[in-house]
């Protein structure tokens, strides 16, 4: 972001300023938001953007280069009395300063600042307020291009999902007898044939395993996909290129010709709610209502109590996605945490409720990209309507 565009969401909050820090990379939503490309960087730097007047840095003297390309002057420390004095003086005559800080670590994701520095922040009178709704529009916006690159990379999954699928009904109807690491690993190489990278291989998992959410097979715990399986493939890529951000969609198969009225219950109860919270975003968004992430995640989470099924549903809604792929913005959860943060224009983020039976699992997994006007683009789909017979 440029400054002034982070001195207008200051202001607009009332807040005085926002103190991006970091020691060796661990906060890297400020090297994000500010745009930093610093190649080596093993000591502590500070910068502050003021919500009025120039910014300002405080670095190490054995790295005053860290904060090289941004605006405003820099101070250097040496000593740690230096840099605790340094760290007074960048911040004087403000009050409530914004950091990478979520209270109770109710944000993950933007628990970046050590307890360590907010207590010396404390120390020097300072309120310490989240940086959350801040990260959003500082990190967690799409360009036009990422979104392109999105839609990219969610056709070369989807291709690679399809290929997957042929694959698994084939050798079953020759009689084979395919492992879910042998599919994942045909999926893996369709990922790099298309240009598209990611940090683990898909989830390919049936039956039990697929009520393992993070389940992942390998050489060693390979499992036979067998006739009247159920199988769930959970496959997230990006575009191997600077800047591209993920797809992340999840399909469940049946090894069957006509799928069992008990499968079929479960996927017909996650497609439900599914839908619900698609619905609920796209009808909010278009009325350019307020909508929280807390909320979407209530829309899908009725429906499975409802059916029946509230206590197998075991994870959040769905999570924010960017250029890694549970990324910085707003995630649809009001169960692992209570999130408050907006759903925001020009972010995207998955829907992907699941039902988790001792036997077997069932999940749905869709992207959302809510464009600038409240209008939504649904990726991974369109959306599965019931169990994909393999035979």
């Amino acid at each position: 972001m440029q400054i002034p565009e982070i001195q207008r969401l200051l202001a607009e909050r009332g807040l005085d300023g926002w103190l991006f820090c970091d020691f060796r990379r661990s906060n890297p939503i400020a090297y994000q938001a500010l745009g930093l490309r610093t190649q080596i960087v093993t000591r502590r730097w500070y910068y502050f953007a003021p919500a009025q007047g120039e910014p300002r840095g405080l670095v190490s003297a054995l790295e005053p280069h860290a904060l090289d390309g941004l605006p405003g002057a820099m101070r250097v420390y040496r000593s740690w009395q230096e840099r605790e004095a340094g760290i007074a003086a960048l911040l004087d005559g403000a009050t409530r300063i914004a950091a990478e800080y979520s209270p109770r670590n109710t944000i993950p994701y933007v628990s970046r600042v050590d307890a360590g520095t907010v207590e010396l922040l404390r120390s020097l009178g300072k309120e310490v307020v989240s940086s959350a709704d801040l990260v959003q529009y500082a990190v967690a916006r799409w360009s036009e291009a990422q979104l392109q690159s999105h839609l990219a990379a969610s056709e070369a999954i989807m291709r690679a999902k399809d290929h997957a699928f042929a694959y698994i009904g084939e050798r079953l109807r020759a009689g084979a007898t395919p492992t879910d690491y042998e599919v994942q690993q045909i999926m893996w190489a369709d990922f790099a044939a298309d240009g598209i990278e990611a940090d683990d291989p898909p989830i390919v998992a049936t039956n039990a395993n697929a009520s393992n959410p993070h389940y992942l097979p390998t050489a060693d715990n390979a499992t036979p996909i067998l006739a009247g399986d159920v199988v769930l493939i959970d496959f997230w890529g990006k575009l191997r290129q600077p800047d591209a951000v993920y797809a992340d969609h999840t399909w469940m198969a049946y090894a069957g010709a006509a799928v069992p009225p008990r499968q079929a219950e479960v996927f017909a109860a996650v497609a439900a709610a599914r839908d619900a919270a698609i619905e609920l975003v796209r009808r909010r968004m278009a009325a350019g209502a307020t909508l929280h992430g807390y909320e979407v995640d209530d829309a899908a989470r009725a429906v499975i109590e409802d059916a029946g099924f509230g206590e197998y549903f075991v994870h959040r809604t769905g999570h924010s996605i960017g250029e890694e792929v549970h990324g910085d913005g707003a995630n649809m959860d009001n169960f692992e945490s209570h999130d408050e943060r907006q759903v925001l224009t020009r972010t995207c983020f998955s829907i992907e409720p699941g039902i988790y039976l001792p036997e077997f699992g069932v999940r749905s997994e869709v992207d959302l990209y809510v464009h600038d006007d409240g209008q939504i683009t649904v990726t991974g789909g369109p959306p599965q309507r019931t169990m994909t017979p393999l035979l």
